[in-house]
């Protein structure tokens, strides 16, 4: 299923933006001199968002596994589990500066999520649909495309907290 196989991109290219905005943290920091607690609160945040970050990419990779393998009970799991790794990344903890770095965070999960949804509740028309209740196919490019614009704004927004917490 070709709309997934830019889930594999997204969340490789997740992780490696979150690794160089903390990167870019850490730099703050002189290097031998002691970090100030403002610098360490930022580093561990944005060290938080890495972890679950990497820990999203994993949850995206399985999704993308079962819908290319057409299990929508999987499907399901799966986003239920990333559901979770977004929710983790909505409940971190941001140092004042970077408050507006963890709203684009929370705006990007919201947008996942509800693309997510939308993929599960989609893959699960089509496979419970009968002679009797028929899906129509004559919507399924444009919600396709609908979601798909979705989960694109979603990673969108990622992409610019990782950017906004890098110019700190």
């Amino acid at each position: 299923m070709n709309t997934f196989k830019m889930t594999r991109i997204i969340s490789f290219s997740l992780a490696a933006l979150c690794v160089g905005a903390l990167l870019a943290l850490a730099g703050c920091a002189a290097p031998n001199n002691p970090a100030t607690e403002a610098q360490t609160a930022n580093r561990q945040y944005m060290a938080q968002v890495n972890q679950t970050m990497d820990d999203l990419s994993q949850k995206l990779e399985g999704f993308e596994d079962a819908v290319s393998r057409g299990d929508v009970v999987t499907m399901r799991t799966q986003a239920d589990n990333a559901f979770k790794v977004l929710d983790s990344l909505v409940a971190i903890e941001a140092p004042e500066p970077l408050k507006e770095v963890q709203q684009d965070y929370v705006d990007g999960c919201a947008s996942l999520k509800e693309a997510l949804s939308g993929y599960v509740d989609l893959y699960t028309e089509v496979a419970s649909a009968t002679d009797e209740h028929p899906f129509d196919y004559a919507t399924y490019d444009q919600r396709i495309k609908d979601i798909q614009g979705t989960y694109d704004q979603g990673i969108d927004q990622l992409k610019a907290a990782d950017a906004r917490a890098a110019e700190l």
